[in-house]
């Protein structure tokens, strides 16, 4: 968006910027609204869409004018029209212009790089083959077993203590454990590469330091998978025919490893959090009115894992949602407001039964591939989670929650609950086949034998009574039998006498 576009009347009616300590902090040059002051984005979004419509002029970070698409339909043309809008920063006014500096805050999400979610044409294409082939090689029944055996391990961490925190023991390590597998680096799975994952996400000052560490681990990784192929992830996108470099290798598994794991960390912990303090969402789950991964669909749309991403860029001069569009204008893709657009949702309570037509995982050319791993990860993990500890409650009040929030995501800070504690359970045990049991002696098929000693006459009241008058237990072996009338030795009967060996 270029400064032109200031004005919502194009009379440049710029209005002068508040005073430090006014209230209305949030408002920057031309009376728009900065992303990263709003205390609730969800409200500014909508306050924007009845202000503006379904696109809206609002300011970065140093007062950088971008778009925010608002609406589910304008923001689906935008993804799915490589004509018009494109993932290349270098076009970008702004940048072109001197307004983002490089020590800018969202620099590292705003720079181009070869890597297949920025290039577009016959380089994306060549790129994104690669990861999606590589992707077409993980077999998902085996991915599944996978992600359930390091559920298992998660939750034997804890479930003696009877109190655990979901976030920071279980939501953030699955994806990261899961990811390690199928890159091919199980070993390099723990608390360090977690804790690293997290800080680079929080952008602290460590965060260089934190980005150096994962690549390391994955260019050591690439090295020696070039050396030692395996059947991974690492090792397919390696063997593509793209034939990648080890530099571009590297670079989209980090690509790959950053962007599931906190989606999938957010989407995780969010759709843990609705079952344990929605009364309702958890007896529909229980009741089998909802199945888990309609439960995972549910949260997509009402709580999409990342609100908005940057970004797409106009290609040339357009229009989108009755807004002018000028070439080089920057446009945020906003999953958040987009699934709860009025035209697409006009009951936001009502459940959405599955489906999938939100905006999670994007759209287009850009989409994510990895988007049926991050639903089999969730869908196993609250699966999981709530068979091994089906009586797990939250440990605080709801209202006690809280988020760590920025213009990209809104990431739960933490989930603490309590339960009954378990004992663990043997991750690595196998199922095997149960021993059959030992026959029993008085099992029948069919009529019972022609004489069979009892110990009390009471219990054959099939067998004729001898002709004493007052048979005892001891003369009923000895007594002779009423002889009974011949019968044919027909097939069944040959049958019960070879059962009874006889």
């Amino acid at each position: 968006m270029t400064r032109e576009s200031h004005s919502t009347t194009g009379t440049h009616d710029a209005f002068p910027a508040p005073p430090p300590g006014c209230p209305a902090h949030g408002i920057g040059p031309g009376a728009l609204h900065r992303l990263h002051e709003a205390e609730d984005l969800g409200e500014l979004y909508e306050q924007l869409r009845e202000q503006h419509g379904q696109v809206a002029p609002v300011l970065l970070h140093d007062d950088v004018p971008m778009w925010v698409v608002l609406g589910h339909t304008e923001n689906l043309h935008m993804v799915r029209t490589p004509s018009q809008f494109c993932r290349d920063s270098r076009i970008w006014n702004p940048l072109l212009e001197g307004m983002v500096k490089p020590d800018h805050p969202l620099m590292p999400l705003i720079t181009w790089q070869p890597i297949c979610s920025h290039a577009e044409g016959d380089e994306h294409l060549r790129l994104r083959g690669a990861v999606t082939g590589a992707m077409s090689t993980i077999d998902h029944r085996g991915l599944r077993r996978h992600i359930n055996r390091s559920t298992q391990r998660l939750v034997n961490r804890f479930c003696e203590e009877g109190r655990a925190d979901l976030v920071d023991q279980y939501a953030e390590h699955l994806p990261m454990a899961v990811m390690c597998e199928i890159l091919g680096m199980p070993d390099e799975y723990n608390d360090r590469i977690v804790e690293a994952a997290r800080d680079m996400l929080k952008g602290t000052e460590t965060a260089i330091a934190s980005n150096a560490y994962i690549m390391d681990a994955l260019m050591r990784l690439t090295v020696k998978r070039r050396a030692q192929p395996q059947e991974d992830f690492t090792t397919h996108l390696i063997n593509h025919p793209a034939r990648l470099t080890d530099e571009e290798v590297g670079q989209h598994l980090r690509v790959v490893l950053i962007a599931a794991y906190e989606a999938t960390a957010n989407l995780l912990a969010n759709v843990l959090r609705v079952v344990l303090t929605d009364p309702r969402f958890r007896a529909q789950l229980s009741g089998g009115q909802m199945t888990v991964p309609e439960a995972v669909e549910q949260s997509l749309w009402d709580e999409p894992p990342f609100s908005a991403v940057l970004g797409y860029f106009a290609k040339q001069d357009t229009e989108l949602g009755g807004q002018r569009i000028r070439k080089g204008d920057g446009l945020l893709f906003a999953p958040a407001p987009g699934n709860v657009d009025p035209r697409v949702r006009p009951d936001l309570s009502a459940n959405m039964m599955g489906n999938r037509s939100h905006l999670a995982f994007g759209g287009g050319s850009h989409e994510c591939p990895g988007a049926d791993i991050g639903r089999a990860i969730a869908e196993v993990g609250v699966d999981a989670l709530l068979m091994r500890l089906p009586d797990v409650e939250l440990d605080c009040a709801e209202d006690e929650l809280e988020w760590r929030q920025s213009m990209m995501s809104a990431h739960l800070v933490a989930l603490p609950v309590r339960f009954a504690p378990k004992p663990p359970q043997d991750v690595l045990q196998k199922p095997g086949h149960a021993s059959v049991p030992a026959q029993r002696a008085t099992w029948q098929v069919g009529a019972p034998p022609t004489a069979q000693p009892s110990p009390a006459p009471a219990t054959q009241p099939t067998v004729p009574p001898p002709p004493a008058a007052t048979p005892t237990p001891t003369a009923a072996p000895t007594a002779p039998a009423a002889p009974e009338p011949a019968r044919a030795n027909g097939p069944w009967r040959r049958f019960l006498r070879w059962w009874r060996g006889n």
